[in-house]
């Protein structure tokens, strides 16, 4: 029989490399089912990543990220804060 796994064990499962996507960035993961978001620079030099819905920009990085994770930390902060805000 297994023992309980304690809450920290759980949380820093969570933030481990091998954690899905999911539970890594839930808010970018809900909003991708009806919106979507963008990453990557382009011509006409934008933040390096972007949530959007059909009304248009909804979040928009301040960059530049030392990494990707870090990017896509700050994406899941925007988008979680847009919710917390709009519903």
């Amino acid at each position: 029989m297994s023992e309980p796994v304690p809450k920290r064990s759980r949380a820093l499962a969570q933030s481990s490399p091998d954690a899905s996507f999911e539970s890594r960035y839930p808010h970018i993961s809900s909003w991708v089912k009806d919106a979507w978001v963008e990453i990557g620079h382009d011509d006409c030099g934008r933040a390096f990543v972007r949530a959007l819905d059909i009304g248009g920009l909804i979040w928009e990085g301040t960059g530049p990220y030392p990494s990707m994770d870090e990017a896509l930390r700050a994406l899941d902060r925007g988008i979680g804060a847009w919710i917390a805000r709009h519903g």
